[in-house]
């Protein structure tokens, strides 16, 4: 393998579902070797968790868990958790979220780990926290971080409609980059110490985060409320527009002052300029339903391909309401860096959300398949091959 930033760094990952396994795979980007650790058998669940059944992709699998060796091992087998507490003896960083009573139970806990390995970097990622009587409580993305932290609240469209439901991960993977980024803080402390020492953080934490804003707000006095419908938006500059051909983009025009006749002249209404229902911010907010009304007979007159030029010609932000059927013919995602191919140029994946100038990372690998490398991982880490095979033969491997 060529050296990347994190080469040399041993990672377990003795994590299930997202959040956690994300952060390891953020680091295996950058070249550590993660370990992944699941149960034999079945092994992390997040493995049948794809969107289509049947199908032979295991799609949110090959995300996650690209670039990892994995290691199915029974934890609850006193001789699998002997193998484990070896293996962390050399390791640099382990990762889990196991519920904390999973943890002393399968003594995966952090001080007894530590007391292995004073160098290790322990990663421990919860839903609510690991204070409080709720830190033992479990929990999903769409519980803790979407629903629990008011952000599944703000975002529907008004307070009468249902709720608005999270996709998969949305929530999870930016709660598993502030988990990379309190892991490689760890490790920067480590190399001015020497010492490893514990991280953590939560789906509750992160979410409260996103939506800091509005939570911010609320914490002096003011009240949030929701927000209109696009119909009643109090500033038509920043608002949704359908486009003849069905397609929507939002606009998000904040320097009224020095772009608004531009924009105007551009969309073929610089009367409105002189309007003085429109002529200053004050009298276009007590009047933004007649120039919603207004820009969306305009909008509606051509389609989003033809806008899209004309706004870019004259410097006025907006974003396309994108689909995911357009992002692998995204040329910008991949010119950016989002999105790069597997290893074998078969097919792309979502990269790391960010870059580090003059430090590669390493082509992404195809996810490993339950097992596949835990008689190489033993094998390295001191066990013989009648060991190995005995703890085979034990069911204690896969």
């Amino acid at each position: 393998m060529t050296d990347s930033l994190f080469s040399g760094l041993r990672v377990i990952d003795c994590a299930s579902w997202i959040a956690g396994p994300c952060a390891a795979t953020m680091l295996s980007d950058f070249g550590a070797d993660v370990i992944k650790v699941e149960a034999p058998g079945v092994g992390d669940p997040w493995r049948s968790r794809g969107p289509i059944p049947g199908r032979d992709v295991d799609y949110y699998w090959q995300l996650t868990s690209r670039n990892k060796r994995s290691l199915a091992i029974d934890l609850k087998h006193p001789e699998g958790t002997a193998a484990l507490h070896r293996l962390v003896e050399s390791a640099d960083v382990f990762v889990t979220n196991f519920p904390l009573p999973v943890r002393e139970r399968l003594a995966l806990d952090a001080t007894g780990l530590i007391a292995l390995n004073t160098r290790l970097i322990y990663a421990s990622f919860t839903a609510y926290g690991e204070t409080g009587e709720e830190s033992a409580k479990t929990g999903f993305d769409s519980t803790a971080y979407w629903a629990r932290t008011g952000l599944m609240d703000q975002v529907r469209a008004a307070r009468e409609t249902t709720p608005a439901r999270s996709m998969p991960g949305m929530g999870d993977h930016p709660s598993g980059t502030a988990l990379y980024a309190a892991i490689v803080s760890a490790l920067y402390r480590r190399e001015r110490t020497g010492e490893g020492g514990v991280v953590k953080t939560s789906l509750l934490q992160n979410g409260l985060w996103a939506n800091a804003c509005a939570v911010q707000t609320r914490l002096f006095g003011e009240d949030v409320g929701h927000r209109p419908l696009r119909e009643n938006a109090p500033n038509p500059l920043a608002n949704h527009y359908e486009t003849k051909d069905g397609r929507w983009f939002i606009m998000a025009l904040f320097n009224e002052q020095r772009q608004l006749g531009g924009f105007l002249e551009a969309i073929g209404r610089p009367e409105l300029a002189d309007d003085p229902r429109f002529a200053t911010a004050t009298a276009r907010k007590t009047n933004h339903q007649a120039l919603t009304g207004i820009l969306d007979e305009v909008f509606a007159g051509r389609n989003l391909a033809d806008w899209r030029l004309v706004l870019d010609e004259v410097g006025v932000t907006f974003g396309i309401v994108g689909t995911v059927d357009e992002v692998a013919s995204d040329t910008q995602m991949r010119d950016c860096g989002a999105l790069v191919p597997f290893e074998d140029g078969k097919d792309l994946t979502v990269s790391t959300p960010f870059l580090l100038e003059g430090v590669d990372k390493v082509p992404p690998r195809r996810a490993p398949a339950l097992g596949q490398h835990s008689t190489e991982i033993l094998d390295a880490g001191g066990y013989s091959a009648s060991e190995i095979k005995q703890l085979r033969s034990n069911g204690v491997i896969e």
